[in-house]
C-alpha cells in the first residue's frame, strides 16, 4: 500500500495511491486508520507533499555503509552513530532545497527512510519491524563545510529544507528484496548502492535508538547513505531513487 499526503483545492489530505488516482482517506492513517471517503482524485490534479511531518524528530544514522565511512576517512562505527534533524528541515517532492549563505558546500545523501507507526521504547530487534508504518525516500542534505568546522552536526544537518522526504510511504516494502539507493544530479548517477550493504540493519537501528529515547508515531529514521556523496549547486535537480519506492526529486536554489 502506498500512502500519500497531498494538497488538493487548498486542503491537505491523505490517500492511497494506485496507478493513476488517489483513494482519499478520512484522516491521517497513522491515527485514523484506513477508512476512505469514497472519493478518487487523479494524481495529475494534486501536489504531493512530504508523506509525513515527524511529530518530534528525525533520527539519522551516520556512516552506516562501509564504503561511505571509508570515503569520509574512517571505519564504520561498531554501534549506530545517531544524530537528529529537526522536523522543520522536512520538505516534500519537487520542493526546493535552499543552500544557506553560511555554507560553501552543500551535499546530497540519498537514504532509505523508515516511518515509525506506534510508540516504541526499549524495542527488541526481533520485534522492531512491528513498530514500522512503512518506508519512503530521504535525502540527508548536509552543509559539509559546517559539519567539519563545527565539530558536531546539528547545524550542518539541520537547516530548513535539509530533509526532503517522499514521494509516498510504502507499507509493503521488502528490506531483503535487493533494493538499491541511486542518487542522480541533473540525470548523472552519483550514488548507487544496495541497502543490503548497511552495517546496522533497520531492526537493529530501531532497537538501539528506542533504548535511548522513545520513538513516536510519525518519527522518521534515516538509515545512512552509500558512497558517492558530493555537492550540488543552485539550478541543479537532485533525484534519489530506491527500488520499489519511486523517485524523490528536488530542485536547488540559493538563499
Amino acid at each position: 500500500m502506498r500512502i500519500a499526503r497531498f494538497s488538493h483545492h487548498d486542503a491537505i489530505r491523505f490517500g492511497i495511491a494506485d496507478e493513476t488516482d488517489l483513494v482519499v482517506l478520512s484522516g491521517d492513517p497513522m491515527f485514523a486508520g484506513f477508512d476512505t471517503t469514497g472519493e478518487r482524485v487523479p494524481l495529475s490534479e494534486v501536489t504531493l507533499l512530504a508523506p509525513v511531518i515527524p511529530r518530534s524528530k528525525i533520527v539519522c544514522v551516520g556512516k552506516n555503509y562501509r564504503d561511505h565511512a571509508a570515503e569520509m576517512g574512517g571505519e564504520a562505527p561498531a554501534e549506530p552513530m545517531l544524530f537528529l534533524k529537526p522536523n522543520t528541515s522536512v520538505i516534500g517532492p519537487n520542493d526546493a532545497i535552499v543552500r544557506p549563505v553560511q555554507s560553501q558546500r552543500t551535499d546530497f545523501e540519498g537514504e532509505l527512510a523508515v516511518v515509525i507507526g506506534r510508540i516504541a521504547k526499549n524495542v527488541p530487534a526481533e520485534n522492531a519491524l512491528d513498530y514500522v508504518l512503512g518506508y519512503t525516500i530521504g535525502n540527508d542534505v548536509t552543509a559539509r563545510d559546517l559539519q567539519r568546522s563545527d565539530g558536531q552536526w546539528s547545524r550542518a544537518k539541520g537547516f530548513d529544507t535539509f530533509c526532503p522526504l517522499g514521494p509516498a510511504i510504502e507499507t509493503d516494502f521488502d528490506l531483503d528484496g535487493g533494493a538499491r539507493v541511486v542518487t542522480r544530479v541533473n540525470g548523472e548517477v552519483r550514488q548507487d548502492g544496495p541497502i543490503s550493504d548497511m552495517v546496522h540493519s533497520v531492526p537493529d537501528i530501531i532497537a538501539y535508538a528506542s533504548a535511548a529515547f522513545t520513538l513516536l508515531p510519525g518519527d522518521v529514521i534515516l538509515t545512512g547513505t552509500p558512497a558517492g556523496i558530493g555537492p550540488f549547486q543552485a539550478g541543479d535537480v537532485v533525484e534519489v531513487e530506491i527500488t520499489g519506492l519511486g523517485v524523490l526529486r528536488n530542485t536547488v536554489r540559493d538563499a
